[in-house]
C-alpha cells in the first residue's frame, strides 16, 4: 500500500511539473490565432518587439476589477504607445464560461474601451495549454528576443477588490520597465491568481 501511494505522489508531483508554465528565460512558445476581427495574428510576427500576453474572461470577477477600475486600459494604453504588442487571449471553450464568439469580443472590446493591441480567439484551448495558462488574468512578458521575462500575477494583492489596486504592486508594469530600460527583472516569476481558465 506504501509503495502504491508513494507511486501515485510521484505520479501527481511528475504531472504537476510537466504542466508548469514555460520558465522564465525559455522561448515563448509560438501560436497563430485570429482576432476579434477575424485577423491571424502569429507570436513570431512580433520578434523584435515587446509583448504582453493577458488571458482573459470577461464574466471573471478578477478580470472586472483591473477593466472596470481602467487599470488594465490604462496598462495597456501606456505600453502599446511605447511599441509593445499587447495580446488578450481568451482560451475559454465553447459553452463555457468566459467563451466569446467574433461579434461578443468586439463588443466587449468597444463596451470596455480596452487598449489592446488584438482580443485573441484561442476556443480549442492550444496557446492557453502552451503556455499552461491557468488563470484570468495570467500575465506573460516577451522580450524582443522571444523569451518569456515574466511569468505570473499582474499584481501583488490577489483579490477581486479594486480598491486593492493602488496599494498593490504591479508585477506586469515593473518587469516591462525594468527590462524595457536593460535590467534584469527582479521578481520575474509570481504566483497567477483570478478564475480558471475553462478548457474543454
Amino acid at each position: 500500500m506504501k509503495t502504491v501511494l508513494l507511486a501515485l505522489i510521484s505520479l501527481t508531483a511528475t504531472t504537476l511539473i510537466a504542466a508548469d508554465s514555460p520558465p522564465v528565460g525559455a522561448a515563448a512558445p509560438d501560436f497563430s490565432l485570429p482576432d476579434a476581427a477575424g485577423k491571424t495574428h502569429s507570436l513570431s510576427e512580433y520578434k523584435g518587439k515587446y509583448v504582453v500576453l493577458e488571458w482573459f474572461n470577461p464574466e471573471c470577477p478578477f478580470v472586472k476589477k483591473h477593466y472596470g477600475s481602467g487599470n488594465m486600459q490604462k496598462l495597456q494604453s501606456e505600453y502599446t504607445g511605447k511599441g509593445v504588442v499587447w495580446l488578450s487571449i481568451d482560451s475559454n471553450a465553447p459553452g463555457l464560461e468566459g467563451n466569446l464568439t467574433a461579434e461578443q469580443a468586439q463588443k466587449v472590446m468597444k463596451d470596455w474601451n480596452t487598449r489592446q493591441t488584438a482580443l485573441l480567439l484561442d476556443s480549442q484551448g492550444k496557446a492557453g495549454r502552451a503556455y499552461n495558462a491557468r488563470n484570468t488574468p495570467h500575465m506573460f512578458v516577451i522580450n524582443p528576443e522571444g523569451k518569456i521575462v515574466y511569468e505570473g500575477a499582474i499584481d501583488s494583492k490577489a483579490t477581486p477588490n479594486p480598491a486593492d489596486i493602488p496599494s498593490s504592486t504591479n508585477y506586469v508594469k515593473a518587469a516591462l520597465d525594468e527590462s524595457m530600460s536593460g535590467k534584469a527583472v527582479s521578481n520575474s516569476n509570481t504566483r497567477p491568481y483570478g478564475c480558471s481558465v475553462k478548457y474543454k
